[in-house]
Protein backbone atom coordinates (compact mmCIF):
# COMPACT_ATOMS: atom_id res chain seq x y z
CA UNK A 1 0.00 0.00 0.00
CA UNK A 2 1.27 3.66 -0.97
CA UNK A 3 1.24 6.48 0.98
CA UNK A 4 -1.77 9.08 -1.12
CA UNK A 5 1.29 11.68 -1.93
CA UNK A 6 3.53 9.35 -3.24
CA UNK A 7 1.21 8.02 -6.38
CA UNK A 8 -0.76 10.58 -8.65
CA UNK A 9 -2.68 10.34 -11.64
CA UNK A 10 -4.62 12.72 -13.97
CA UNK A 11 -7.00 10.47 -15.29
CA UNK A 12 -9.64 8.26 -13.60
CA UNK A 13 -12.01 5.35 -14.26
CA UNK A 14 -14.63 4.44 -12.57
CA UNK A 15 -15.93 0.31 -12.93
CA UNK A 16 -19.04 -0.24 -12.85
CA UNK A 17 -21.48 -3.50 -12.64
CA UNK A 18 -19.32 -6.37 -14.24
CA UNK A 19 -16.05 -4.54 -14.37
CA UNK A 20 -13.91 -4.77 -11.31
CA UNK A 21 -10.57 -4.41 -12.47
CA UNK A 22 -9.01 -2.22 -15.21
CA UNK A 23 -7.06 -4.91 -17.61
CA UNK A 24 -3.67 -3.70 -19.20
CA UNK A 25 -2.15 -1.92 -16.03
CA UNK A 26 1.34 -2.02 -16.01
CA UNK A 27 3.20 -1.23 -12.45
CA UNK A 28 -0.12 -1.14 -11.20
CA UNK A 29 -0.58 -0.38 -7.00
CA UNK A 30 -3.74 -0.36 -4.26
CA UNK A 31 -3.94 3.04 -2.32
CA UNK A 32 -6.10 3.17 -0.02
CA UNK A 33 -7.17 6.93 1.07
CA UNK A 34 -9.11 8.63 3.91
CA UNK A 35 -11.06 11.77 2.75
CA UNK A 36 -12.86 14.15 4.67
CA UNK A 37 -16.10 12.26 3.76
CA UNK A 38 -15.12 8.14 4.75
CA UNK A 39 -13.83 5.75 2.97
CA UNK A 40 -14.10 5.31 -0.76
CA UNK A 41 -15.65 2.37 -2.09
CA UNK A 42 -12.77 0.11 -2.39
CA UNK A 43 -9.00 0.88 -2.93
CA UNK A 44 -7.79 2.79 -6.09
CA UNK A 45 -5.97 1.18 -8.44
CA UNK A 46 -2.99 3.13 -9.71
CA UNK A 47 -0.94 2.19 -12.48
CA UNK A 48 0.22 3.02 -16.53
CA UNK A 49 -2.16 2.22 -19.21
CA UNK A 50 -1.00 3.60 -22.60
CA UNK A 51 1.60 4.99 -21.26
CA UNK A 52 -0.51 7.49 -19.00
CA UNK A 53 -1.10 7.36 -14.86
CA UNK A 54 -4.65 6.10 -14.44
CA UNK A 55 -6.42 5.74 -10.96
CA UNK A 56 -9.27 2.50 -11.27
CA UNK A 57 -12.04 2.38 -8.61
CA UNK A 58 -14.47 -0.67 -8.19
CA UNK A 59 -17.83 1.90 -7.70
CA UNK A 60 -19.83 -1.17 -5.95
CA UNK A 61 -16.44 -2.73 -4.21
CA UNK A 62 -15.12 -6.06 -5.22
CA UNK A 63 -17.14 -8.73 -5.18
CA UNK A 64 -20.13 -5.82 -5.66
CA UNK A 65 -20.92 -5.31 -2.38
CA UNK A 66 -21.90 -1.86 -2.11
CA UNK A 67 -25.98 -1.00 -3.22
CA UNK A 68 -26.02 1.64 -5.35
CA UNK A 69 -28.03 3.74 -2.59
CA UNK A 70 -25.18 3.04 0.08
CA UNK A 71 -22.30 4.33 -2.27
CA UNK A 72 -20.56 6.74 -0.87
CA UNK A 73 -20.23 9.04 -3.81
CA UNK A 74 -18.13 12.17 -2.14
CA UNK A 75 -15.66 9.85 -1.02
CA UNK A 76 -15.47 7.96 -3.99
CA UNK A 77 -15.05 12.01 -6.24
CA UNK A 78 -13.03 13.63 -3.69
CA UNK A 79 -10.66 10.77 -3.56
CA UNK A 80 -9.45 10.90 -7.29
CA UNK A 81 -9.37 14.42 -6.39
CA UNK A 82 -6.50 13.41 -3.97
CA UNK A 83 -4.81 11.54 -6.68
CA UNK A 84 -4.85 14.63 -8.67
CA UNK A 85 -6.81 13.33 -11.09
CA UNK A 86 -8.72 15.87 -13.97
CA UNK A 87 -10.85 13.62 -15.65
CA UNK A 88 -13.22 10.65 -15.06
CA UNK A 89 -14.17 7.83 -17.44
CA UNK A 90 -17.69 6.58 -15.66
CA UNK A 91 -18.19 2.52 -16.95
CA UNK A 92 -21.92 2.03 -15.99
CA UNK A 93 -24.20 -0.70 -17.16
CA UNK A 94 -27.95 0.59 -18.21
CA UNK A 95 -30.92 -0.55 -19.07
CA UNK A 96 -32.21 0.44 -22.85
CA UNK A 97 -35.38 2.24 -23.29
CA UNK A 98 -35.08 3.08 -26.86
CA UNK A 99 -35.55 -0.12 -29.11
CA UNK A 100 -32.68 1.27 -31.21
CA UNK A 101 -30.42 1.02 -28.17
CA UNK A 102 -29.90 -2.72 -28.04
CA UNK A 103 -27.72 -4.67 -25.88
CA UNK A 104 -24.34 -4.19 -26.16
CA UNK A 105 -24.90 -0.69 -27.88
CA UNK A 106 -22.79 1.61 -25.55
CA UNK A 107 -24.41 5.50 -25.25
CA UNK A 108 -22.56 8.39 -24.65
CA UNK A 109 -25.50 10.52 -22.47
CA UNK A 110 -25.06 14.41 -22.65
CA UNK A 111 -28.20 14.50 -20.12
CA UNK A 112 -29.07 13.30 -16.65
CA UNK A 113 -32.60 13.00 -14.97
CA UNK A 114 -32.58 12.34 -11.31
CA UNK A 115 -35.26 10.07 -9.57
CA UNK A 116 -33.01 9.49 -7.00
CA UNK A 117 -34.31 10.57 -3.31
CA UNK A 118 -31.98 12.46 -1.07
CA UNK A 119 -28.70 11.01 -1.93
CA UNK A 120 -25.60 13.03 -0.84
CA UNK A 121 -24.77 14.83 -4.23
CA UNK A 122 -22.69 17.92 -3.09
CA UNK A 123 -19.75 18.73 -1.27
CA UNK A 124 -20.88 21.99 0.02
CA UNK A 125 -23.37 23.07 3.20
CA UNK A 126 -22.07 23.79 6.89
CA UNK A 127 -21.48 28.00 5.95
CA UNK A 128 -20.31 27.45 2.29
CA UNK A 129 -23.19 27.99 -0.85
CA UNK A 130 -21.82 27.57 -3.83
CA UNK A 131 -24.31 26.62 -7.36
CA UNK A 132 -22.48 24.90 -10.11
CA UNK A 133 -23.75 25.32 -13.51
CA UNK A 134 -25.13 22.15 -14.73
CA UNK A 135 -27.28 22.42 -17.43
CA UNK A 136 -24.64 20.61 -19.48
CA UNK A 137 -23.73 18.00 -16.71
CA UNK A 138 -20.65 16.03 -19.22
CA UNK A 139 -17.68 17.58 -20.19
CA UNK A 140 -17.66 18.05 -24.39
CA UNK A 141 -14.17 17.54 -25.22
CA UNK A 142 -14.55 13.83 -23.35
CA UNK A 143 -17.62 12.91 -24.87
CA UNK A 144 -16.09 13.27 -28.51
CA UNK A 145 -13.15 11.49 -27.52
CA UNK A 146 -14.88 8.26 -26.11
CA UNK A 147 -17.32 8.61 -28.93
CA UNK A 148 -14.49 8.17 -31.20
CA UNK A 149 -12.43 5.31 -29.29
CA UNK A 150 -15.48 3.44 -29.30
CA UNK A 151 -15.89 3.49 -33.40
CA UNK A 152 -11.79 3.02 -33.35
CA UNK A 153 -12.30 -0.38 -32.01
CA UNK A 154 -15.35 -1.18 -33.26
CA UNK A 155 -18.00 -0.75 -30.87
CA UNK A 156 -21.25 0.15 -31.62
CA UNK A 157 -21.91 4.10 -29.92
CA UNK A 158 -24.38 6.83 -29.82
CA UNK A 159 -23.64 10.13 -28.78
CA UNK A 160 -26.18 12.40 -26.92
CA UNK A 161 -29.02 11.17 -24.96
CA UNK A 162 -30.17 11.24 -21.76
CA UNK A 163 -29.71 8.67 -18.87
CA UNK A 164 -32.61 8.51 -16.14
CA UNK A 165 -31.04 7.74 -12.80
CA UNK A 166 -33.23 5.89 -10.60
CA UNK A 167 -33.14 4.85 -7.14
CA UNK A 168 -33.12 1.30 -7.25
CA UNK A 169 -32.02 -1.32 -5.77
CA UNK A 170 -35.41 -2.72 -7.60
CA UNK A 171 -35.55 -2.56 -11.46
CA UNK A 172 -38.35 -0.16 -12.86
CA UNK A 173 -42.20 -1.09 -12.34
CA UNK A 174 -43.61 -1.68 -15.94
CA UNK A 175 -45.55 1.86 -15.43
CA UNK A 176 -42.77 2.79 -14.29
CA UNK A 177 -40.47 1.89 -17.48
CA UNK A 178 -43.28 3.44 -19.74
CA UNK A 179 -44.15 6.46 -18.66
CA UNK A 180 -39.47 7.14 -18.67
CA UNK A 181 -39.92 6.45 -22.16
CA UNK A 182 -43.07 8.84 -22.98
CA UNK A 183 -40.75 11.19 -21.29
CA UNK A 184 -38.13 10.78 -23.62
CA UNK A 185 -35.17 9.34 -21.56
CA UNK A 186 -32.65 6.68 -23.24
CA UNK A 187 -31.01 4.34 -20.97
CA UNK A 188 -32.09 3.50 -17.36
CA UNK A 189 -29.22 3.37 -14.28
CA UNK A 190 -28.87 3.78 -10.54
CA UNK A 191 -25.44 6.01 -10.12
CA UNK A 192 -23.95 8.21 -12.49
CA UNK A 193 -25.75 11.67 -11.75
CA UNK A 194 -24.30 11.83 -7.97
CA UNK A 195 -21.11 11.20 -9.61
CA UNK A 196 -21.66 14.11 -12.54
CA UNK A 197 -22.35 16.80 -9.66
CA UNK A 198 -19.17 16.51 -7.49
CA UNK A 199 -17.42 15.85 -10.26
CA UNK A 200 -18.64 19.27 -11.64
CA UNK A 201 -17.96 20.60 -8.20
CA UNK A 202 -14.54 19.21 -7.84
CA UNK A 203 -13.82 20.90 -11.18
CA UNK A 204 -12.79 17.36 -12.76
CA UNK A 205 -13.93 16.61 -16.28
CA UNK A 206 -16.74 13.76 -16.03
CA UNK A 207 -18.08 11.29 -18.98
CA UNK A 208 -20.43 8.22 -18.62
CA UNK A 209 -19.80 5.42 -21.30
CA UNK A 210 -23.46 3.47 -20.71
CA UNK A 211 -23.30 0.35 -21.53
CA UNK A 212 -26.48 -1.35 -22.28
CA UNK A 213 -27.06 -4.84 -20.88
CA UNK A 214 -30.56 -5.36 -21.72
CA UNK A 215 -33.88 -3.73 -22.54
CA UNK A 216 -35.90 -2.48 -19.56
CA UNK A 217 -38.88 -4.35 -18.50
CA UNK A 218 -40.77 -2.00 -21.32
CA UNK A 219 -40.04 -4.24 -23.94
CA UNK A 220 -42.17 -7.44 -24.74
CA UNK A 221 -39.43 -9.91 -24.60
CA UNK A 222 -37.75 -8.54 -21.36
CA UNK A 223 -39.44 -11.77 -19.12
CA UNK A 224 -38.10 -13.81 -21.96
CA UNK A 225 -34.11 -13.04 -21.07
CA UNK A 226 -32.73 -15.07 -18.60
CA UNK A 227 -29.76 -14.30 -15.92
CA UNK A 228 -27.32 -16.42 -17.77
CA UNK A 229 -27.88 -13.51 -20.70
CA UNK A 230 -27.62 -10.59 -18.48
CA UNK A 231 -24.57 -11.68 -17.05
CA UNK A 232 -23.19 -12.95 -20.45
CA UNK A 233 -23.82 -9.61 -21.89
CA UNK A 234 -22.29 -7.52 -18.46
CA UNK A 235 -18.85 -9.46 -19.62
CA UNK A 236 -18.97 -8.84 -23.51
CA UNK A 237 -19.54 -5.17 -22.78
CA UNK A 238 -16.59 -5.21 -19.64
CA UNK A 239 -14.09 -6.69 -22.48
CA UNK A 240 -15.34 -3.76 -24.62
CA UNK A 241 -14.94 -1.24 -22.06
CA UNK A 242 -11.54 -2.19 -21.42
CA UNK A 243 -10.49 -1.79 -24.84
CA UNK A 244 -12.35 1.08 -25.08
CA UNK A 245 -10.85 2.96 -21.82
CA UNK A 246 -7.34 2.14 -23.58
CA UNK A 247 -7.63 3.61 -26.72
CA UNK A 248 -9.27 6.81 -24.82
CA UNK A 249 -6.20 7.08 -22.59
CA UNK A 250 -3.74 6.67 -25.48
CA UNK A 251 -5.79 9.68 -27.06
CA UNK A 252 -5.92 12.02 -24.31
CA UNK A 253 -4.97 15.24 -25.47
CA UNK A 254 -2.51 16.79 -22.46
CA UNK A 255 -4.73 19.96 -21.67
CA UNK A 256 -7.74 20.58 -21.06
CA UNK A 257 -10.05 22.02 -23.33
CA UNK A 258 -13.26 22.31 -21.70
CA UNK A 259 -14.42 24.82 -18.52
CA UNK A 260 -14.53 21.62 -16.55
CA UNK A 261 -11.59 23.10 -14.53
CA UNK A 262 -13.17 26.38 -13.35
CA UNK A 263 -16.75 24.68 -12.07
CA UNK A 264 -16.21 27.18 -9.23
CA UNK A 265 -14.87 29.87 -9.94
CA UNK A 266 -18.35 31.98 -10.10
CA UNK A 267 -20.39 29.60 -7.84
CA UNK A 268 -19.17 30.06 -4.40
CA UNK A 269 -21.74 32.66 -2.95
CA UNK A 270 -21.24 33.05 0.59
CA UNK A 271 -18.67 35.56 1.31
CA UNK A 272 -15.51 34.34 2.14
CA UNK A 273 -14.91 36.06 5.82
CA UNK A 274 -18.37 34.15 6.83
CA UNK A 275 -16.95 30.61 5.89
CA UNK A 276 -16.33 28.44 8.86
CA UNK A 277 -12.77 27.58 9.55
CA UNK A 278 -13.59 24.40 10.41
CA UNK A 279 -15.74 23.95 6.82
CA UNK A 280 -12.90 25.92 4.98
CA UNK A 281 -10.58 23.38 5.94
CA UNK A 282 -12.74 20.46 4.74
CA UNK A 283 -13.25 21.59 1.54
CA UNK A 284 -9.42 23.28 1.17
CA UNK A 285 -9.07 20.53 -1.57
CA UNK A 286 -11.65 22.14 -3.83
CA UNK A 287 -11.85 25.43 -2.73
CA UNK A 288 -8.30 26.51 -1.55
CA UNK A 289 -7.47 28.42 -4.95
CA UNK A 290 -10.36 30.58 -4.89
CA UNK A 291 -9.62 31.44 -1.04
CA UNK A 292 -5.74 32.54 -1.48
Amino acid sequence: MSKPDTVQATIGVIGGSGLYAMPGFAAQEEVFLETPWGAPSEAYVVGELAGRRVAFLARHGRGHRISPSELNFRANIHGFKQLGVERIISLSAVGSLKEDLRPLDFLIPDQFFDRTRGRDSTFFGEGLVAHISFAHPICPQLADLLEASCRKVGVNVRKGGTYLCMEGPAFSTLAESNLYRAWGMDVIGMTNLQEAKLAREAEICYVTVAMVTDYDCWHPEHDAVSVNDILHNLMRNAENAARVVAQAVADMPAERRCKCGSALAHAIITEKSRVPEATRRKLELLVGKYFA
